[in-house]
């Protein structure tokens, strides 16, 4: 495993290569199509993953909450709508962020080092951390009028874009790829037409079938890994660990190269006791090859109050994660 650390003005790799379920949201419970795709799909928006119920009701099957959504109402990520007993990604095709990256700031140190990532996101996320860098795309609504009137791109527009960026890959970041998943997937096929790779960069709360699913269309998949404690992912993200586990011993079993990062919030999730059972669960289950990328939290949306990690919580880290086999 490589063990890394990412600061402000760039990273640092010392490659020695090295239960439960979510709880509900109050304003959903949720539906999912079966072996329902993004190839299956009557209209560009429909979901892919939803199976349909009595009464016009669905459940979400993409993501570990399994949202029950009535009628006229969404899943928690706020972005899928059951309209009349049909389930509907309100995102697609419906970028809020479009750069030319470095590869390196997703992060990934060890995919096409040097070249350059065409970033793509849309609004909305599965969970809601509470240090989100990103939180102003990530927690925005569809209803706001900028969002709704943001333009329709197509899948083939953006392999374009990024063809003529001479991106070596679409990037799929900022916010939570799962939760525009059809529209992720039918831009990786486009780029795929245009020799041009896709790479993830996702929180892992994803279920097993449309985890499985992306496989196939994606280069590579970086896993930000929160914190190795279920607390911290119940009273920080409003999520679990052990579905984001799950999803990266899925990855271990499958042929995508992945990466994982830990964001170090000083206080939250950087006890030594903590880095250590991460990395040896890592060393174990994973094994000793996975990149582990170590970076710095800066105070943002509503934890403002915890000073930046020092560089030395990183090194210390990086120490920790070789010293137990990563």
């Amino acid at each position: 495993m490589s063990a890394t650390l990412a600061t402000a003005s760039g990273s640092i790799c010392g490659c020695t290569q090295g239960t439960t379920e979510p709880p509900p949201k109050a304003k959903t419970k949720s539906i999912a199509k079966p072996k329902k795709t993004a190839t299956a799909k009557s209209s560009p928006d429909e979901a892919s993953w939803y199976e349909k119920r009595k009464n016009k009701v669905i459940r979400c099957t993409l993501c570990p909450r399994r949202c029950v959504v009535a009628a006229g109402k969404r899943g928690y990520c706020d972005v899928r709508e059951n309209r009349d007993g049909t389930y509907y990604s309100l995102v697609y095709g419906k970028p809020v962020a479009m750069h030319l990256d470095p590869i390196e700031k997703k992060p990934f140190m060890h995919v096409y080092p040097g070249s350059k990532a065409f970033s793509i996101a849309t609004i909305g996320c599965n969970i809601d951390c509470k240090f989100c860098q990103n939180w102003r795309i990530s927690q925005a609504s569809p209803d706001d009028p900028s969002i709704r009137n943001i333009p329709y791109v197509a899948p083939e527009d953006i392999a374009k874009k990024a063809a003529s960026k001479n991106a070596k890959t679409i990037a799929y970041t900022y916010t939570e790829p799962n939760i525009f998943y059809e529209y992720m997937i039918d831009c990786a096929k486009a780029g795929k037409e245009l020799g041009i790779d896709s790479v993830v960069v996702s929180n892992g709360y994803i279920a097993e079938k449309p985890q499985k699913a992306m496989f196939e269309h994606m280069k590579a998949i970086k896993i930000d890994l929160k914190s190795f404690s279920d607390r911290f992912y119940k009273k920080v993200c409003n999520a679990r660990l052990r579905p984001v586990l799950d999803s990266l011993k899925r990855l271990s079993e499958s042929d995508v190269w992945f990466e994982i990062v830990v964001l170090l919030i000083p206080t939250l999730n950087d006890s030594t006791d903590e880095l250590k059972q991460m990395a040896a669960w890592i060393a174990k289950e994973l094994g000793p090859d996975v990149p582990l990328i170590f970076t710095r939290y800066h105070p943002e949306y509503k934890i403002r109050n915890i000073p930046r990690t020092p560089i030395k919580t990183l090194q210390r880290a990086r120490q920790i994660a070789i010293s137990e086999g990563c």
